[in-house]
């Protein structure tokens, strides 16, 4: 399953490539992207996983930028 989401308050470029590194590591997932320019995440992972995937990569962008949420 892929689905896209909108981030808010998404802070630096730096940031979103740590975000992208880190939510592409957790089990289920195939493929993530994080858009600066776009204030994007792409998500792709097993669809029985999936509400635990983006439960887990919150946390992970909330580790690198406080602010920034999925807004789902």
């Amino acid at each position: 399953m892929k689905k896209a989401f909108k981030l808010q308050d998404l802070g630096c470029a730096n940031c979103a490539a740590k975000m992208e590194a880190g939510i592409a590591k957790l089990p289920g997932v195939t493929n993530a992207t994080v858009s600066f320019m776009t204030e994007r995440l792409v998500i792709e992972a097993d669809e029985a996983r999936f509400p635990a995937v983006i439960d887990e990569a919150q946390a992970i962008i909330s580790k690198i930028e406080p602010y920034c949420t999925i807004k789902r």
